[in-house]
């Protein structure tokens, strides 16, 4: 960085330091791989538990050792520096294993949704030219069709029970394994134990020097054309974030248990709920599949300190019937991915409270261009409804939509962010990378973010929404997010989402879809809640339609699916338009 640019740097406004010691204000990242950094922090930890699998303890030693043969089995199969190496997994130690594997070879993975379709498979697998997959056996049936139409010459075949204990796995193979269509042992098609034996013997003398900027990880996100973009991101991105959560989560101890339930596919299950608690010597309890029903008996059973997840899954815990369930061990309750409504975060604190935890929920902000996490409402900095403060080294302005020019505190703007975890780019997509991706006046890289938020004089940032989100209609801004909050506030509403739906002369109008609580009746609240809102809200925010539901579409990933909910209203008026 010049001169010129250290200078107007040192003028950017960044209040929010008065709440980090002089000494946390900034990190300095090393010039190290992400498994070099694992190493690093944890050469003295040989016998500390690291992973946790339905039981089966892996100490850092064993990790290690495990991580160097699967990274001599990668060599002995061809796999170099560069090579794009696809894992289709859910949160297994195999899963682990092979993304550490592949970054200690200096290859790049790339993480996808097991549960994706044939063609997103396929297409995931061609745009990214990968030379080889590791998946997990359920998606073989879906592999198969489309495998020959890309570059991968290998398939590594993975079971969810090659980790666990055996009376364990004889359980899983009798009740599930034995349904799942498996190829057969070939050139192409290896399984797991085989693929570590191909690693044994195979000695390697090449040092592989991996830097901080050197690509690592791809991961993926809608575009603004509804098609997937592949987010690139470096060793340094997943390093700098670790080094940030050591000073955020200051209270984390070595050996300390996270609750992994956050997919490892995902930004925030891959860089926050798992490589940087492994990076502070955790225990890092892995959930390959959730179920919200038995979330309080997963608690119960492994006592977690640290839990991350979405809005969905901690109203999930909300309802639990669990009157004795003891929550004292918890220091950190992390809320990322999706907005959380003020309702439910007053629900899950009292929840929280009446369960003797030692914390409230803060909520976190970031985007998977910027490996999920940039900002946390934490400490004194977590004002009701906020977001927080930037980490250590990140800058958080605010500007006009589509322009770079800063709005005052208290003003709504788009959100920008600057940092050593923001992307590298979007891979094979110039035109997007540079509209995503801009140079300020002040030299620095900022990503537009798309999202609509407001800072005040203290630094801390309040979130809206998605500016896609917003509803113009007669040329009044509606905030979905605001209007949903509203409505929440009803005594009878438990969710609630509003998007907008077409209008002949108003453009865009909102409807809002509403999930009740248990013991109330839609014919019952219906002109209450109507009623609520021609209190609460301006005449023009107030929805033209409501509709009831028993529940709402989520995405992969737990967040409330806002597109199908539009293109089921699309459908449904088509439908009448047609007099079907």
């Amino acid at each position: 960085m010049n001169v010129v640019s250290l200078i107007r740097q040192k003028m950017m406004k960044t209040p929010w330091t008065k709440y980090y010691k002089k000494e946390d204000r900034k990190i300095k990242i090393e010039d190290i791989s992400i498994y070099q950094m694992l190493v690093k922090n944890n050469v003295s930890r040989d016998k500390n538990i690291a992973i946790n699998y339905y039981g089966t303890q892996i100490t850092y030693k064993e990790l290690f050792h495990k991580i160097n043969q699967a990274a001599n089995a990668f060599r002995s199969q061809g796999i170099r520096r560069g090579d794009i190496v696809t894992i289709c997994m859910p949160n297994t130690p195999e899963a682990l294993i092979s993304f550490y594997a592949i970054n200690k070879i200096g290859a790049i993975a790339n993480m996808i949704h097991p549960l994706s379709g044939e063609q997103e498979i396929k297409d995931y697998l061609i745009s990214t030219h990968s030379v080889m997959l590791i998946m997990i056996d359920i998606c073989y049936e879906k592999v198969k069709n489309v495998i020959k139409e890309t570059d991968v010459y290998k398939t590594i075949v993975t079971s969810a029970s090659d980790s666990m204990g055996f009376l364990l796995s004889f359980g899983y193979q009798i009740t599930q394994g034995y349904k799942i269509k498996k190829p057969k042992r070939s050139e192409e098609y290896v399984y797991w134990k085989d693929f570590i034996r191909k690693g044994l013997n195979y000695r390697d003398t090449v040092e592989i020097t991996i830097g901080k900027d050197t690509p690592a990880v791809i991961l993926h996100s809608g575009g603004t054309t509804g098609n997937p973009k592949g987010i690139v991101l470096s060793n340094g991105n997943f390093n700098a974030l670790s080094m940030q959560a050591r000073i955020v989560f200051n209270e984390v101890r070595p050996g300390e248990k996270v609750l992994a339930i956050m997919p490892i596919f995902h930004g925030f299950g891959l860089g926050v709920s798992i490589n940087a608690p492994l990076v502070l010597g955790c225990e890092v309890i892995l959930i390959p599949q959730f179920n919200a029903k038995k979330f309080d008996k997963l608690l119960e059973k492994y006592k977690p300190n640290i839990l991350f997840g979405v809005p969905t899954l901690f109203e999930a815990l909300t309802n639990t019937k669990n009157e004795c369930l003891d929550l004292s061990m918890v220091k950190y309750v992390i809320s990322g991915g999706d907005s959380l409504s003020s309702s439910l975060e007053r629900r899950i604190n009292v929840f929280l409270a009446n369960h003797k935890a030692k914390c409230q929920i803060s909520q976190g902000y970031g985007m998977t261009e910027s490996l999920a996490a940039v900002a946390l409402a934490f400490g004194k900095a977590n004002k009701p409804g906020s977001i927080g403060i930037p980490f250590p080294s990140n800058y958080i302005k605010i500007v006009k939509p589509r322009t770079q020019e800063e709005v005052p505190y208290g003003e709504d703007g788009e959100i920008c962010i600057s940092g050593p975890t923001v992307m590298l780019g979007y891979l094979d997509n110039e035109k997007e990378t540079n509209e995503m991706l801009q140079i300020h006046k002040d030299g620095l890289i900022w990503l537009h973010t798309g999202d609509m938020g407001m800072m005040d004089e203290d630094g801390v940032v309040f979130y809206r929404q998605r500016i896609k989100r917003m509803i113009i209609s007669s040329g009044y801004n509606i905030y979905p997010a605001h209007v949903e909050q509203v409505i929440e506030e009803h005594p009878a509403v438990l969710k609630c989402t509003v998007v907008g739906i077409p209008h002949p002369y108003k453009i865009e109008v909102p409807k809002a879809y509403i999930v009740l609580k248990n013991g109330y009746s839609p014919l019952g609240v219906r002109k209450s809640i109507r009623e609520h809102c021609k209190k609460n809200l301006a005449a023009y925010a107030i929805p033209y339609e409501f509709e009831y539901r028993k529940s709402l579409p989520k995405t992969l990933i737990g967040k409330v699916d806002f597109k199908k909910l539009q293109e089921e209203n699309s459908e449904h008026r088509k439908s009448v338009r047609d007099g079907k």
